[in-house]
């Protein structure tokens, strides 16, 4: 664990790793506050899961459109702005409640679009604030591993808040972004963080050939979880055993943490592309197991099993972004990973409901396996990972 020592100690680390953690928060609070607060105030399960799923798709939307902001404008006054602006999307849909549905609509788009990107800026700022490489790996590793407490303590959050009222749980959650926000904008790092020159492009990261590639294998890694959220609810439905779906997500967030923190510890020598098609079947692995969905006290095995190279896989992928993007495009380039994450995961969702009506507990999750499979299978084909080809200040059109 001495690299998670060293690495906490440099100036302004856990600072920022926290700020940024508590700022997500909302990312595991907002769908599960919006459905509470439609219900509390009569709408149906239709409504309210339109409202989440809208929610959903607007922050997909807005995370590069706030990226690039950030590229170009530096992080503390675009962070600062959107963070106000995603609270204040809450506050009005907490004030106005369903009626008119326009309104609320409305509150629930702001408050999705200008969700502030810190996880795309905390990692456009370790390298600046870390020395050497083994550190930035230890970051990103820890910063993957930790994120799976955000959607385990976000929803608890929810709903102790709502057993005041579901208008508090809506209120808090756009609170904590701001507080969360504040925490990292108000440091040195984050005032001092330029974008580089360059990013002019109108097509950004994407113009990288690498960054594509990753981009279409974390959308598949995506559909891979969100099947699963949905696939454990038809496990326990299947089991009749009502509390399955809880612990076996939570079993696989434990082992997505546990994979993250040991992957860390020391640094990982030799080509990350190569390393990261390595945890990349890892994964794969972990999830096609699933699809026996054998009695409770072997999922309780395989689950954890399924998570153990999720983070990993996931900071693998971060180390290689600063080497693809294109010069000036690193915060939009880590914020397209954030989107295309989020958009699978909704995928993976509503092909899971499609799965389990037409095969049952075994149709949902060999979607799941054929996410974590398509996802390797991407990173085989798509070419070797290189570089970014462009060289620093191109403007040059990707062909």
């Amino acid at each position: 664990m001495r690299a998670y020592l060293d690495f906490l100690r440099r100036p302004y680390a856990a600072r920022l790793l926290g700020g940024t953690l508590l700022g997500r928060l909302p990312n595991g609070m907002g769908a599960l506050a919006i459905v509470l607060f439609a219900r509390a105030h009569g709408g149906g399960y239709t409504l309210a899961g339109a409202l989440s799923a809208l929610y959903g798709l607007a922050m997909a939307a807005g995370q590069p459109v706030i990226g690039r902001a950030m590229d170009r404008f530096g992080q503390p006054r675009i962070l600062t702005a959107s963070a106000v602006a995603a609270a204040a999307g809450f506050a009005s849909l907490a004030v106005a409640g369903l009626r008119p549905l326009p309104v609320a609509i409305a509150g629930v788009l702001v408050a999705g679009f200008f969700t502030p990107p810190l996880e795309a800026g905390l990692r456009a700022l370790w390298p600046s604030v870390l020395p050497g490489e083994a550190e930035v790996q230890a970051a990103y590793a820890l910063d993957a591993a930790s994120q799976e407490l955000l959607f385990t303590c976000g929803p608890l959050i929810v709903i102790a808040a709502a057993t005041l009222s579901e208008e508090a749980a809506v209120l808090l959650t756009g609170l904590l972004g701001v507080a969360g926000t504040l925490v990292v904008t108000s440091s040195r790092p984050s005032r001092a963080w330029r974008g580089e020159g360059g990013g002019g492009h109108w097509a950004g990261p994407l113009r990288s050939p690498g960054i594509r590639v990753l981009i279409a294998a974390l959308t598949f890694v995506g559909v891979a979880l969100g099947v699963i959220s949905v696939a454990v609810v038809t496990y326990a439905d299947a089991r009749h055993v009502s509390y399955a779906s809880g612990l076996l997500l939570a079993l696989m967030a434990g082992g997505a943490f546990a994979g993250g923190v040991t992957y860390g510890v020391r640094p990982r020598p030799g080509p990350a592309y190569r390393r990261l098609i390595l945890l990349m079947t890892g994964l794969a692995a972990g999830y096609l197991p699933l699809m026996w969905a054998p009695p409770l006290p072997v999922m309780v095995v395989l689950t954890p099993l399924s998570g153990l190279f999720l983070a990993p896989v996931l900071a693998c992928t971060f180390t290689l972004v600063d080497g693809l993007a294109p010069r000036g495009t690193v915060t939009e380039a880590f914020a397209w990973l954030v989107t295309a994450f989020g958009v699978g995961s909704a995928a993976g969702s509503a092909l899971a409901g499609l799965a389990g009506d037409a095969a049952g507990v075994h149709g949902a999750f060999a979607v799941a396996g054929a996410g974590g499979v398509l996802g390797l299978l991407t990173l085989i084909t798509g070419g070797p990972i290189r570089p970014d080809p462009y060289p620093a200040g191109s403007t040059e059109s990707a062909s």
